[in-house]
């Protein structure tokens, strides 16, 4: 995994955990698993994250009984976690305008250029310009 995907996934990992609770309540473990399933999360990486959270107001917890086992703790978005949630909706959308903006004039300017899109030439390569 490269620095810049791990460091993307940082920051937005509460943003996607509230985006799932918008939609609502669940336990870490099945929070966990979507993550996984949606942007490689791992597993141990969510409860601290939920704990933050709750001390944040973001988020609050009741347990419910479970078919298979102990009681389940699970969590409920709260107004301020929604409130929370659209802010940072905002912040990501004119985020990812800007670098989609600036990714897009680039694979432009290489276009009109003549040069391919993808797969950078390296240094010491020989050209294969006429």
């Amino acid at each position: 995994m490269s620095e810049i995907e791990i460091q993307l996934k940082k920051g937005v990992l509460g943003l996607c955990v509230l985006a799932l609770l918008s939609r609502g309540d669940s336990y870490a473990y099945e929070i966990a698993s979507r993550m996984a399933d949606a942007v490689d999360m791992g597993e141990g990486t969510i409860y601290p994250l939920m704990r933050r959270m709750q001390s944040d107001g973001l988020v609050v917890t009741y347990l419910e009984e479970s078919p298979s086992g102990p009681p389940r703790k699970y969590y409920r978005i709260t107004e301020t976690g929604r409130s929370r949630l659209a802010e940072q909706v905002a912040e990501w959308r004119g985020f990812t305008a800007a670098v989609d903006g600036l990714i897009q004039g680039h694979v432009e300017a290489e276009v009109e250029a003549g040069a391919p899109a993808a797969a950078p030439q390296e240094e010491g390569e020989p050209s294969h310009e006429a």
